[in-house]
């Protein structure tokens, strides 16, 4: 057996990734996958929008073979984290097919290149801007699982359904009554624990990671990723 090459096996990762997140909105309704269940107003159709505005960037414009040729909701005039939710008007089977689509072409970008290939990120900081297929790749792969943690959460609480993709859940404890005792125990384990010591804020951290060569503070021109 020949061990793939390295960009075959980041591409692996990357398609992996993208199948984890669409899987997440299988089963459910139209109300379900646009349900904002955390503060920050995160939904699982939402999160599809966003990936697909992140290879769309990452690969499709950076690279020179955007398709579609533009996304609407990167215009300058746009609003405010336009790509991260659904308007009434974009249906789940629209951002679904337009999420496979771009990754057909992100494919044909990663497929056609060698890694060392230099493209452009027109909207990230200068001296960030220039950029390698295989950087991209390893940036991407770390920006699609990020948001499969986050879709693994939001399933979790629109209907408690958990795993990997179908027929693979990684949860040891299965059973509402099992996951109930083992919160519970959780719970009374976090109870016991002293109180939070003043430390470094979280926002010092975070800005402490966004300075980093490898975390661009924004990607698309409404996307902080």
């Amino acid at each position: 057996m020949t061990a793939p090459g390295l960009k075959e096996d980041l591409h692996g990762y990357l398609r992996t990734a993208r199948e984890a997140v669409v899987w997440k909105l299988e089963g459910l309704s139209g109300y379900d996958v646009r349900r904002p269940l955390v503060p920050t107003g995160t939904t699982l159709l939402g999160i599809v929008k966003h990936l697909a505005t992140v290879e769309w960037g990452h690969f499709g414009a950076a690279f020179g073979r955007p398709d579609p040729p533009s996304l609407p909701w990167t215009a300058e005039n746009s609003e405010p984290d336009a790509d991260m939710w659904a308007t009434e008007d974009e249906s789940r089977s629209d951002l679904i097919e337009l999420y496979r689509r771009v990754c057909a072409a992100s494919d044909l970008v990663i497929v056609g290149n060698d890694l060392d290939a230099v493209g452009e990120v027109p909207w990230w900081p200068a001296p960030m801007r220039t950029v390698t297929l295989q950087h991209m790749l390893i940036h991407t792969i770390a920006e699609v699982n990020r948001h499969a943690g986050h879709a693994d959460i939001v399933r979790e609480l629109v209907d408690g359904a958990v795993g990997y993709r179908d027929g693979l859940s990684l949860i040891t404890r299965e059973g509402e009554a099992a996951r109930r005792r083992h919160r519970e125990r959780l719970e009374a384990i976090a109870r016991t624990s002293p109180p939070p010591s003043v430390g470094k804020p979280i926002d010092a951290l975070s800005v402490d990671c966004a300075g980093s060569p490898a975390w661009p503070t924004s990607a698309t021109p409404t996307s902080p990723t």
